[in-house]
């Protein structure tokens, strides 16, 4: 039997938002020097995080890959995006953090999550 999924909708960016996202890519895009796929992983990060929060950023990745996408974009992500957004529930590694009670212990690896990069229907 199929499950059904969680319908999910998001709002669409202000004007505002949409040309700051740009301006960072479009920055991020000219300055860069380096290997091509690391700049599309951070631009990626760039636009995963405004919809996923920080957190989850940080159980996907390793704090120094974060770093260095920070890096690239010209950003801090911890001020740039919420800690969680609306599609924080579809992170496996999040919710099991949650179950836990320690995030950061998640993060470094000192709890093992399985599935921590696991993004699904929750």
């Amino acid at each position: 039997m199929a499950t059904k999924r969680k319908l999910i909708t998001l709002p669409s960016p202000t004007s505002e938002e949409a040309l700051q996202l740009m301006v960072i890519a479009d920055r991020a895009m000219l300055k860069f020097r380096g290997q091509g796929d690391e700049l599309e992983s951070a631009l990626g990060m760039l636009f995963v995080g405004r919809r996923y929060g920080w957190k989850v950023l940080y159980l996907v990745h390793s704090k120094r890959t974060v770093a260095k996408y920070e890096a690239i974009l010209g950003i801090d992500v911890r001020e740039f995006f919420p800690e969680t957004g609306p599609l924080t529930p579809r992170s496996m590694g999040f919710r099991v953090s949650e179950v836990i009670g320690n995030f950061w212990k998640a993060v470094s690896g000192e709890v093992k999550v399985p599935g921590r990069r696991q993004l699904d229907d929750g």
